[in-house]
């Protein structure tokens, strides 16, 4: 009891001791120095502040302005950080005046003019970061008498560029960070960046460099000279085996091999060689170490087989990304790829692999991207995937697969992408797939699937796109056909789908439109799923995998067995670009078109539509493609309908007359010709009944049914005859 007390009269005494101290020490705040108080309201002035985000700049107390800190106590301007504030305008020279500044952050703003050439009286800056604005010109020459500046970045100012000055790499001793990326500088590399010793992190992606990339003579941390035009062979960074952590060379004119120095680079986390003009085979001598986390060696040339051995892996490290597709690479999958149990990412798609998908994939449990698609794979999917319980994309179409889809695939419930087309998969879609309740891209077209569609489809309330063209699906389309709320596409072409389009859901799915706007303002496609994986990368704690499919908002019904008239709600769907109904036996008249104002494709032809061809048919003004042929419709269609556009979009149609350039059409020929089709309907009608009931007959007695004519158009006659 008297050691509590103790303590309690301790905490009491330290608080009224240490209270007077805290109070002269809010006391003496630095007051901003008034000739740095009169350049930043100067500065203030002369841009705009639409969020009036300065509004805080008044007063004496440096602590109350945004983004201004002062020294104490002199009050001088040590740092100035203004990061998305969306500020704009052009920078005043007034800046210039914050002698002591060391930090100027405008980044992430929308400024705009050149980078002013005064910057360079700003003795004391050690970090200036101008990002991701919308400055132009060039770097300024003046920039030469910071000799104590530790980072440039001036990324993302598309206009910004020029040849990059030949002393910028040797105006400052102290320059550990330069980000030029997303500019639009040109030229060959200063042979000074080549010797800068204090340089740790270039960053110059996504600009015009060209010349033969050459080796650096520091040890650097980051390297990421992508989407540029470097040409020649790789080096082996032998200054930087201690220490690089990122090499990014993607996109640019690289060839010749992979060096088996490379596995040197013993800190080595990222590295990207994809798209360039690599080749021959990656020899097995070459082995990273377990800090490789990724690899990417897509769109190039690399052939021979995959290797055994790519990393050095530990319970705790190892490869996230792999991703070896569009090369030229053979032979089977070797077995050692599923002992990388880090492995996120598996990307071995536009190769010649061939045998077995490894049995043992299933053990790689944190894989989430599985895409074998586009080589000679054969046997089925095995059943040990259902391991992979992670996974989000399964994409293995375009290969030579068998079997029938497992009832186990349940357990893969996370699953958003389902592509197993082009194989020849059989047997039907089985009902315990309704668990896979995140699908959002379905594609299993192009096999030899069978059977009614089931209810387990109706489960997958996310689905956007969904494939069953070609392949053995009979039987009537179901009534929730339409039934699912951010539905795009809907493909049931090529099948044996028959009876009536039904109309159920019609009113209340309306094709929604997904075509949104992305967070950086860019318009995304139908059918865009972003993955986003796991991985420590240069301070960024995830990495992208985006599968965009290139598809129309619309529907595919063709080239099956439905009767009956198309549904007057399918046209009301305001969002559908292209609609296919053709290769069918669709009766009735042709809808307007006036309600679907995007519509881009429509495809009615090979049906037994009749009637006039409504004068609004060419009425959506993006239409691109329309095919009315071989249906019944009649009348007269005159040049300034708009039909000119689409050549042979109504031939087969007997009964209608099309005008053209020269060519006018006779209201009284065409009547005479409509009464004597219909005289020799009332003759032939009985005759052309007769002549197929006795060659049906002999068919089934003798089994020549097909020498008669096609179930098509057998079925086409019953219809134009009754």
């Amino acid at each position: 009891m008297n050691k509590t007390k103790i303590a309690d009269f301790i905490l009491f005494f330290l608080f009224f001791v240490s209270s007077p101290s805290m109070l002269l020490a809010q006391s003496h705040l630095p007051d901003i120095d008034q000739q740095d108080k009169a350049s930043l309201l100067i500065f203030r002035v002369s841009i705009h502040d639409l969020n009036r985000s300065l509004s805080t700049w008044y007063g004496s107390s440096c602590s109350n302005w945004t983004g201004v800190s002062c020294h104490n106590p002199t009050g001088k301007v040590l740092s100035l950080t203004l990061s998305g504030l969306n500020l704009s305008g052009e920078l005043h020279p007034s800046l210039c005046k914050l002698s002591s500044l060391q930090s100027l952050d405008l980044s992430r703003n929308n400024f705009s003019g050149n980078v002013p050439s005064c910057f360079g009286s700003l003795r004391n800056l050690r970090t200036l970061n101008l990002s991701r604005n919308r400055f132009v010109g060039s770097v300024p020459d003046t920039f030469m008498s910071l000799k104590e500046l530790r980072e440039v970045v001036l990324s993302d100012n598309r206009d910004l560029g020029g040849v990059i000055p030949h002393w910028f790499g040797g105006f400052s001793m102290n320059l550990e960070r330069i980000d030029l990326s997303f500019c639009s500088f040109l030229g060959e590399l200063p042979e000074s960046l080549l010797y800068l010793k204090s340089l740790k992190f270039l960053n110059l992606e996504s600009n015009n460099l060209t010349g033969t990339l050459r080796d650096f003579q520091q040890p650097l941390v980051v390297l990421n000279l992508a989407s540029n035009r470097f040409s020649g062979t790789l080096p082996c960074f032998y200054a930087s085996r201690p220490s690089l952590s990122v090499l990014n060379l993607a996109e640019n004119s690289l060839v010749g091999g992979l060096p088996s120095c490379l596995g040197s680079l013993v800190e080595l986390s990222h590295l990207n060689l994809s798209f360039n003009g690599f080749n021959y085979e990656i020899s097995p001598r070459l082995m990273f170490s377990e800090k490789l986390v990724m690899l990417d060696l897509n769109h190039n040339g690399f052939s021979g087989r995959l290797p055994s051995r790519i990393s050095e892996t530990t319970e705790k490290l190892g490869l996230v990304l792999l991703d070896l597709s569009h090369n030229r690479f053979s032979g089977e999958i070797p077995l050692r790829i599923t002992e990388l149990t880090s492995l996120q990412a598996l990307r071995l798609s536009h190769n010649f692999l061939s045998g077995d998908i490894p049995a043992r994939i299933g053990n790689l449990t944190y894989l989430q991207v599985i895409d074998l698609s586009h080589n000679a794979l054969t046997g089925s999917i095995p059943l040990n995937i259902v391991g992979c319980f992670q996974l989000l994309a399964l994409l293995i179409s375009n290969n030579n697969l068998s079997g029938e889809i497992q009832p186990e695939l349940d357990a893969l419930d996370s699953l958003k992408i389902l592509d197993i087309s082009n194989n020849q998969i059989s047997g039907e879609i089985p009902l315990t797939l309704a668990g896979l309740k995140s699908l959002e891209i379905v594609d299993i077209s192009s096999n030899n699937l069978s059977g009614n569609l089931n209810e387990a489809i109706t489960k997958w309330s996310n689905l956007k796109y969904l494939s069953l063209a070609r392949n053995k699906f009979s039987g009537t389309l179901p009534s929730w056909l339409f039934k699912f709320d951010k539905i795009q596409m809907i493909d049931y072409s090529s099948n044996r789908f028959s009876w009536f389009i039904p109309d159920d859901n019609l009113n209340s799915t309306r094709f929604k439109d997904f075509q949104t706007t992305g967070k950086e303002g860019y318009a995304e496609p139908p059918g865009k799923v972003e993955i986003k994986i796991s991985a420590a990368v240069v301070a960024k704690d995830e990495l992208s995998f985006s599968y965009n499919l290139l598809s129309m908002v619309g529907i595919d019904l063709s080239d099956n067995l439905l009767h009956g008239e198309i549904p007057e709600a399918l046209f009301r769907q305001k969002n559908i670009e292209y609609l296919n109904l053709s290769y069918n036996f669709l009766e009735g008249q042709l809808p307007r078109l006036e309600k679907l104002p995007k519509l881009k494709a429509l495809d009615l032809s090979h049906n037994s539509l009749s009637g006039q061809v409504t004068a609004n048919i060419s009425a959506p003004p993006g239409l691109t493609l329309l095919n009315l042929s071989h249906n019944c419709f009649s009348g007269i269609i005159t040049e300034k309908e708009g039909l000119g556009k689409f050549p042979g979009a109504l031939a087969g149609n007997p009964e209608l007359c099309v005008e053209s350039p020269g060519s006018k059409c006779d209201p009284a020929s065409i009547d005479a010709s409509q009464e004597e089709i219909y005289q020799n309907e009332l003759v032939e009608g009985p005759i052309s009944i007769w002549i197929f009931c006795l060659s049906a007959f002999i068919s089934f007695d003798f089994g020549v049914l097909g020498i008669f004519c096609s179930a098509r158009a057998r079925s086409y006659i019953l219809q134009s005859k009754a």
